[in-house]
């Protein structure tokens, strides 16, 4: 049997048609797969890569670390240098109250940590989440997960969910003094890339101070330069009570986390102890690819281009056959007439050499995410792949 046949065999599958490519090699914005065919990385890994692929300064410092040690022992228990550094670094860049780092193997299990904790914070058990969010795939995330289609085979699931739509009124007028959290992406993915109207996420920051309900923002896929600033959140004058991030948080390694106050988060150390506990999670690995990721990020000066590079695809991106484009940022969805056409649209791309996608909750619509690092030139190589992608 080839690579394929096990894969389809022996590989746990989550959809009848995967994409199928047998990856060789990647670097930079491209990929290879194992009969030497390039192809752009149009969604970065889902906003894993923002750095792109095999930055060798990523690499060493995986190397390094995996010489120097590896797992030792229960997350928590020994001060293991990755884990600190970034923690500090991440501290460092940002708001005050959100200074104390709880890391996770994933963004899902950060929902989960976030969730619990706010039960434990303000012993309620009420949760506002919203209609057509992502979260993860585990029982608690999918509790909050906005689409009733994804959860309905895996009930019963968490009570006391609050479903309502994101930019809505009904969810501000739900926040209450029985609410223990309001969990929302600040720019809603899933849904095809929809920000908020700033008035609107103001008011809930204000309505949740108001009964002292925590304010929990996802920015799983939306942090660390995706939208044009380092967090989403910066753009529009609020600052969570916990964040949630994951993919590029990694630096292309597995790794989540939520974070808070250290005053609060160390409500999970008593009453049980343990409060939450993660064998792998801030694995010494992954924390020093993703501080050195970080960095790089930092000194890169990538994010300072997002906003004009996003007026690029803007100007790229025309065609008669796309309905309508959803952007923020390096963050782009193009609607077609109809899922079908999209999916087609998503096909042909792929056979053209750009790997893209679409949305969970916006099948309609054709996925761009790009490595932050992409130049104007790669950027233009992208969207004319697209264009002739449109055309059977």
């Amino acid at each position: 049997m080839n690579n394929r046949q096990l894969f389809l065999s022996h590989v746990a599958q989550t959809s009848p048609k995967p994409i199928g490519i047998e990856m060789a090699k990647a670097d930079g914005i491209y990929l290879w797969d194992t009969s030497g065919k390039k192809y752009i990385d149009g969604i970065s890994g889902f906003s894993v890569c923002n750095i792109g692929h095999g930055n060798p300064e990523v690499i060493k410092a995986v190397q390094e670390q995996a010489a120097a040690y590896m797992h030792v022992i229960v997350y928590g228990e020994f001060i293991e240098s990755p884990q600190v550094s970034y923690a500090s670094l991440l501290a460092a860049h940002l708001p005050d109250n959100l200074n104390c780092v709880y890391f996770t193997n994933s963004g899902s299990e950060a929902t989960e940590g976030a969730m619990k904790l706010a039960k434990r914070a303000t012993g309620r058990t009420k949760i506002i989440a919203c209609n057509k969010a992502y979260h993860g795939s585990t029982q608690g995330s999918l509790s909050v997960m906005g689409d009733e289609y994804w959860r309905n085979a895996y009930r019963p699931l968490l009570p006391d969910i609050w479903h309502l739509d994101y930019g809505s009124d009904a969810l501000l007028d739900a926040i209450d003094s029985s609410t223990a959290c309001v969990l929302m992406e600040t720019v809603q993915a899933e849904s095809g890339i929809n920000p908020p109207s700033p008035e609107w996420i103001q008011a809930v920051r204000a309505k949740c101070t108001e009964y002292g309900v925590l304010l929990i923002l996802d920015e799983i896929q939306a942090g660390f330069g995706r939208t044009g600033t380092l967090w989403a959140f910066e753009q529009f004058g609020i600052v969570p009570d916990i964040l949630l991030l994951g993919k590029a948080l990694g630096g292309g390694m597995p790794l989540g986390a939520f974070i808070t106050s250290t005053e609060r988060m160390n409500l999970l150390t008593h009453q049980p102890v343990l409060g939450h506990i993660t064998t792998f999670g801030g694995h010494p690995v992954s924390c020093a690819a993703g501080k050195t990721a970080f960095e790089v990020l930092l000194k890169g000066g990538w994010i300072q281009e997002v906003k004009q590079k996003e007026q690029l695809l803007l100007q790229e991106l025309r065609h008669p056959a796309i309905r309508s484009v959803n952007h923020h940022g390096l963050w782009v969805s193009l609607q077609f007439e109809t899922e079908e056409k999209a999916q087609a649209v998503v096909h042909r791309c792929v056979q053209n050499g750009l790997v893209t996608d679409w949305f969970l909750f916006a099948p309609d619509r054709l996925r761009i995410a790009p490595p932050l690092i992409a130049t104007a030139e790669q950027l233009r190589e992208l969207c004319a792949i697209v264009l002739k992608s449109i055309e059977p």
